[in-house]
């Protein structure tokens, strides 16, 4: 049973977002659009972005050796 009551409230919020979605029309979502690339292509997000890249990286590497040094 909990699991239908769960279905239905995703459903239902499902629903009302379309609705407010659809009601607030395609300029609210070009004005939605804007902001993110404007924030998305900021030159400090970009560096942070970069500099995010380049740790995942260098922390995958050494992911590597580590597995590479238990597997022996």
């Amino acid at each position: 049973m909990r699991k239908y009551f769960f279905w239905l409230g995703i459903g239902v919020f499902a629903m009302v977002a379309y609705f407010y979605g659809a009601k607030a029309g395609r300029g609210r979502y070009r004005d939605i659009r804007a902001s993110i690339d404007a924030v998305w292509n900021d030159p400090k997000v970009k560096k942070a972005r970069k500099k995010a890249l380049k740790r995942a990286e260098a922390v995958a590497q050494a992911a590597v050796k580590q597995a590479k040094k238990v597997g022996r």
